[in-house]
């Protein structure tokens, strides 16, 4: 079976294992690590653990905090902008997408000027991101913000913008995916469910200088100066979301860092394009520059077809392909726990569909 699903993903299967193998007896502790104290010096021992194994994989320098929080990546979509912007403070959003504009409807809450920046255009057709040259950026903003994939019309920001203020950057389905200078960002945050973990864990890197310009309303759970000061531990957090993350971090490692992962993701995403492009029975709508290599949409030209192209699908282990249901059509996820068996199991299948449906 191979899940595409967009999020809650895919998690590697050898990390699921140990879970499994070690869901009733933890680190030897004779219970799970469910039911353990985040308290207790040995959970402790294992959170220190994963912060530096991700500090490890991202090459994060020491002048960042790594926070591991609670409300996934809409929570950060709020604790962004009352963490790092006064509520009088003018800010920049691009607009790519969906994902793009949930996170302005909360900036427009908590700061008086959002500066929206619809940088999409289309042409021939094919919709793709216009150059920063045309971008109309504000002279003073407290920090730019932008999402470099959303995952519903799979649309990436391959390069990262060039600013003078604080770069924000929602990487929620890019993070971990491929090799990434942080030095370049003020805040990277990420919702886990595609990359690190199980849903409902959010992790934060953040510049320390801007741990210093929260609002004095930020609700004290999404406070990062808070939470960092106490180690994530402000209050009680989601312990297995973190400890799963842990194992992943560990798995990524052990599979040859960010490198390996962007190698990986690289051959699945060109594969499926590959065998999109060359076929009159599918498409897709995204110029190639700002393709997505971890969310590949793509539709039939009969979309009577979609309905039986899915269960088809299905019975033969292919899972989670509908699109969003704002686009249609399907929608392939290829995170780092998919191998490039289930990429090829996809496109071995898309080719004999289209054959006896032509």
């Amino acid at each position: 079976m191979y899940n595409f699903s967009a999020g809650p993903a895919m998690l590697p299967a050898p990390v699921l294992k140990k879970v499994q193998s070690e869901l009733l007896n933890w680190n030897n502790q004779g219970v799970s690590v469910m039911e353990m104290s985040h308290r207790d010096a040995v959970y402790v021992q294992m959170t220190e653990t994963a912060e530096q194994d991700v500090r490890d994989l991202m090459a994060i320098p020491d002048n960042y905090a790594v926070l591991f929080m609670h409300g996934g990546g809409r929570g950060q979509f709020s604790a962004v902008p009352q963490n790092i912007a006064s509520a009088d403070a003018t800010v920049d959003y691009l607009n790519t997408g969906i994902w793009s504009e949930f996170a302005i409807r909360e900036a427009k809450k908590y700061t008086a000027h959002v500066n929206v920046l619809d940088v999409m255009t289309e042409q021939d057709g094919l919709k793709q991101v216009r150059e920063q040259a045309a971008w109309s950026l504000s002279e003073n903003a407290a920090y730019v913000h932008y999402c470099p994939n959303e995952t519903v019309d799979g649309i990436a920001i391959h390069d990262i913008p060039k600013v003078s203020a604080p770069l924000v950057a929602d990487m929620s389905s890019v993070i971990l995916s491929e090799p990434l200078d942080v030095s370049k960002f003020g805040v990277i945050y990420a919702g886990a469910q595609k990359n690190i973990g199980p849903s409902g864990l959010a992790l934060v890197i953040i510049r320390k200088d801007l741990l210093e310009t929260q609002q004095n309303t930020v609700c004290t759970v999404m406070n990062y100066k808070v939470q960092a000061a106490e180690h994530s531990m402000y209050n009680t957090p989601n312990t297995f979301a973190w400890y799963l993350a842990g194992e992943v971090f560990k798995w990524i490692k052990a599979e040859g860092g960010v490198e390996a992962m962007a190698s990986l993701n690289t051959r699945k995403s060109e594969l499926l394009y590959e065998c999109v492009d060359n076929s009159s029975f599918y498409r897709n709508t995204i110029h190639p520059k700002n393709r997505s290599k971890m969310n590949v949409p793509f539709q039939l030209e009969n979309p009577e077809l979609d309905s039986l192209f899915l269960q088809q699908a299905k019975a033969e282990g292919l899972l989670a392909l509908k699109g969003h249901r704002f686009v249609g059509g399907m929608r392939a996820s290829m995170y780092n726990a998919m191998p490039y068996e289930g990429a090829k199991a996809l496109v071995d299948f898309m080719t004999r569909f289209a054959k006896e449906n032509t």
